[in-house]
């Protein structure tokens, strides 16, 4: 059996030329390897915090959150929402 060649992925433009070419395309095809996954924030904010830290710490996130390549504040909307959903409450 011949092995077929791979695709290189298509530049998509929106988001409806996206969900058609996944509908219609076989992804098996297409060389998905620079592909990285994503969070995405679907949920609109409509609470705000304002907190006082030392200013190291806030030092400290902003590098993070740069190594990251997101605002910082997303980063620590992030970190926020990584605590509450990995921490086992039920012993409590």
């Amino acid at each position: 059996m011949k092995k077929q060649a791979v695709k290189s992925m298509l530049s998509l433009k929106s988001d409806e030329e996206a969900e058609r070419f996944v509908e219609t395309a076989d992804l098996s095809e297409y060389d998905l390897s620079g592909f990285a996954p994503v969070k995405f924030e679907f949920e609109p904010k409509s609470a705000a915090l304002n907190m006082r830290l030392p200013q190291n710490l806030l030092n400290a996130v902003k590098i993070r959150a740069e190594a990251e390549g997101i605002p910082y504040t997303r980063y620590i909307r992030l970190v926020l929402e990584q605590a509450v959903t990995e921490r086992d409450f039920s012993h409590q």
